[in-house]
């Protein structure tokens, strides 16, 4: 049986690199390669430039045009240049694994690079 949804490892919690924001953080200590999270997506069906100004969508297709909302705490985790996590989507089967990139002492918040940072508008501010 496959398990689609698993956020018992994580937390939200106040951020401190997101500035007064709230980020996403592990309970026990992480090791290179634990899945931290596993996500169902939900495709919408929207306008094509609804992502550009919605920070807490993903991009879910390879042409830039489908969307997607994450459950879990999929919406919650920051952007960092120095991820500690990366998101492996699976576009056909709409879910998303994330997984630890280095060894992390629990209680430490996870932060991810947003990819489509160099071209959405939401996330210029990055």
């Amino acid at each position: 049986m496959t398990k689609y949804l698993e956020c018992d490892k994580v937390y939200v919690g106040d951020s401190p690199l997101a500035g007064g924001c709230i980020g996403v953080f592990n309970k026990y200590p992480l090791k290179k390669g634990d899945i931290v999270e596993r996500m169902i997506m939900v495709p919408l069906k929207a306008p094509g430039d609804i992502g550009h100004y919605n920070d807490h969508l993903f991009t879910w297709s390879d042409d830039r045009q489908t969307w997607a909302i994450g459950s879990g705490l999929a919406m919650f985790y920051n952007h960092s240049d120095t991820p500690n996590i990366k998101k492996n989507g699976n576009l056909k089967e709409n879910t998303m694994e994330i997984v630890a990139l280095e060894d992390i002492p629990a209680h430490t918040e996870l932060v991810s690079t947003y990819y489509s940072k160099q071209w959405r508008e939401c996330f210029q501010k990055f």
